[in-house]
């Protein structure tokens, strides 16, 4: 079984338009592009796309893993607590026939949109190449192990496969974090 792939903060705010739209929550990290695509123009997006690059999972109760909710002291219902205003999935504040439920799994659901975890730290180390000299910072997983790591520095320097990587004299064994 392939290891999961990790993000960092970063990695997930760099995807925050209506055209490429990642956010996070609960440590798990979601594409919602195609969810958008699917659903093109619909108001109830407006909290998706305010937060797009963000964690939210300050939406989502830990234990359930789904919406936190609240009862109204009105009408005495339980309620899905949207401050932001309700969104796609999340049925009206009343009561209603008119509202379609056959839509399925709601997407906080949906394992489809998740693409991978959110790093519970990120940190930053430098890779030296002694034959050059030359020294590249990186924000890594910390989750990673040095294979991982070698693949995104192979956007730096396509020929680090080929090299042997150490640190203070001693082989690093590439299978660890």
């Amino acid at each position: 079984m392939p290891r999961s792939k990790y993000f960092t903060p970063h990695e997930v705010s760099v995807h925050n338009t209506v055209g490429d739209l990642w956010v996070s929550y609960l440590g798990k990290v979601y594409n919602l592009t195609p969810l958008i695509e699917k659903h093109e123009g619909d108001v109830l997006f407006k909290p998706i796309i305010e937060s797009a690059g963000k964690d939210i999972s300050h939406w989502f109760d830990p234990k359930t893993k789904d919406i936190i909710t609240h009862v109204d002291h009105l009408t005495g219902c339980v309620k899905y607590h949207t401050p932001r205003g309700r969104f796609l999935h999340v049925p009206p504040t009343c009561p209603r026939t008119d509202w379609a439920n056959d839509f399925g799994k709601p997407w906080w659901k949906d394992v489809r949109y998740e693409v991978g975890i959110l790093t519970a730290k990120s940190r930053w180390i430098r890779i030296i190449n002694t034959l050059t000299g030359q020294e590249q910072r990186l924000e890594v997983c910390s989750e990673e192990t040095l294979n991982e790591i070698l693949h995104r520095y192979l956007n730096y320097n396509s020929h680090a496969a080929s090299y042997t990587w150490k640190h203070n004299g001693v082989n690093l064994d590439m299978s660890k974090t």
